[in-house]
């Protein structure tokens, strides 16, 4: 019976240390967690876009999980496998769309862009922007809320600030005879009219939203071409269009 016994638990040891099968083909039980990673990953993305979707036509507070997990077409059960709450869903989204921006505004505020003359320079850097949060309207509820949760308040007070010194760089290369203090001035004036500009766009649509998007460029640009056009008084009188060398 020892001897038997023995056996047995040699066998045992054998199968335990075996790879399980997959199938007949023999497949590996690794692949399994992988797939189910991928499918978590999906439903996921599944979750986050119907987060944005509800999120952009309700506003946040307004919004329910049973309303995010209507709108992805699962069960509320199914959601908080994944999300305990409403935060966490806009948290994790937030985070991802401050990524994209990051992204996006990284692209529209380069230094080639002080080479362009001023109106030009503006559709370059304006229009990426407006496009993202036109194409985005979840990430405009969730920057400029009341009640989003402080973590996407602190990113986005980060990334307010990282933008304001990229104005500023822009601006630098057009007013490079202007003392520093004043640069910082014109590009917060600049950049607060922006996004107050960005409210009137994205509460309108169709073609009121565009004409707002030409007021807001015209606004802009009025403020800024004294400074840097060709009449601006910081250049020299030579310097300027049609006055003789």
């Amino acid at each position: 019976m020892p001897e038997a016994r023995a056996k047995k638990g040699a066998a045992e040891d054998g199968a335990a240390g075996k790879p399980a099968d997959d199938g007949p083909g023999g497949t590996t039980g690794a692949a399994r967690p992988r797939r189910r990673q991928a499918r978590g990953e999906a439903r996921i993305a599944q979750l986050l876009q119907a987060a944005a979707n509800v999120f952009g036509s309700s506003g946040y507070t307004a919004s329910s999980t049973n309303a995010i997990a209507r709108e992805a077409g699962v069960s509320p059960g199914t959601l908080y496998q994944f999300f305990p709450n409403k935060e966490a869903i806009a948290v994790e989204l937030g985070d991802r769309l401050l990524d994209r921006w990051r992204d996006t505004y990284g692209a529209a505020f380069t230094p080639s862009h002080i080479t362009l003359p001023l109106d030009r320079m503006l559709d370059a850097v304006l229009d990426p922007l407006i496009a993202f949060n036109c194409e985005n309207p979840a990430f405009f509820v969730l920057m400029h809320g009341s009640e989003i949760p402080g973590r996407i308040t602190e990113e986005h007070d980060i990334v307010h600030a990282t933008m304001l010194s990229r104005v500023e760089e822009i601006l630098i290369g057009y007013l490079a005879d202007i003392p520093t203090a004043q640069v910082h001035r014109v590009a917060e004036m600049a950049f607060m009219t922006f996004k107050a500009g960005l409210d009137l766009i994205m509460a309108h649509e169709g073609e009121e939203r565009e004409a707002y998007i030409r007021e807001l460029k015209t606004l802009i640009f009025r403020y800024l071409d004294p400074l840097i056009g060709d009449d601006s008084p910081h250049l020299a009188p030579h310097a300027r269009q049609g006055d003789p060398a």
